[in-house]
C-alpha cells in the first residue's frame, strides 16, 4: 500500500520509514506506529509517523 495517504496508516500498523538523516542513503527502519504525525490527509514524500522506540520517520513501505 501507498506510505503517502494517511487513511492507508493505522496505529499499530507494521511499517517501513525513512528518517531524516537516511534520506540521502534511502536506508529503511522497521517497526510498528506508535503515533501519525502529519495531519494532512497526503503527503507526497510519506506520511510522518513515530514508531514504538521514538524513531520519526517517513512512511515509504506498509507491510
Amino acid at each position: 500500500m501507498d506510505g503517502t495517504v494517511r487513511s492507508h496508516i493505522k496505529i499499530g500498523s507494521k511499517v517501513k520509514v525513512v528518517q531524516k538523516q537516511d534520506q540521502r542513503t534511502g536506508q529503511l527502519t522497521e517497526g510498528t506506529v506508535a503515533r501519525i504525525l502529519t495531519n494532512s490527509a497526503k503527503h507526497p514524500r510519506g506520511i510522518k509517523v513515530m514508531l514504538e522506540g521514538g524513531i520519526v520517520g517517513r512512511v515509504q513501505e506498509i507491510l
